[in-house]
């Protein structure tokens, strides 16, 4: 089953997202950030070029022929690349399909819609049995 982490209170959720890819990676991970807003999804790119200011974290685009081969993809579809380890959730829905993968991280910030579409994906996967593990963000970056 699935194991779900929710890193909730985020004063910013790409940064906190790219503090914990940046882990993976560092792990030797490879993961799949689901990002279907472009802005998200630009904005997760440029912070991954940039942080941690010395070093780089590989990261591709789904329709990138490197796909295969880097350790992160942003892909704003699930169907489009077959990788099943870890799933990072940018988006304030359910991922479609998030129970193939062995790890599914969501990120929530601070805003009220955020936290609201958070509090729901919670109870979404309660509902359905799912283990939840919670880290609170708050103070962190």
């Amino acid at each position: 089953m699935t194991r779900i982490f929710f890193y909730h209170n985020a004063a910013d959720r790409v940064a906190t997202a790219a503090s914990l890819i940046a882990r993976a990676v560092g792990q030797k991970k490879s993961l799949l950030v689901y990002a279907p807003d472009t802005a998200v999804a630009a904005a997760l790119d440029r912070h991954l070029w940039l942080h941690p200011p010395t070093g780089f974290v590989p990261h591709v685009a789904s329709d990138s022929p490197l796909a295969g081969e880097t350790p992160v993809v942003i892909a704003d579809r699930l169907d489009v690349i077959d990788r099943d380890e870890r799933l990072f959730n940018l988006a304030p829905e359910v991922p479609p399909g998030f129970s193939r993968f062995d790890s599914l991280i969501e990120i929530v910030g601070q805003g009220d819609e955020e936290r609201l579409a958070g509090r729901q994906r919670a109870r979404f996967y309660r509902d359905r049995g799912y283990d939840i593990q919670y880290f609170d963000q708050a103070g962190r970056v």
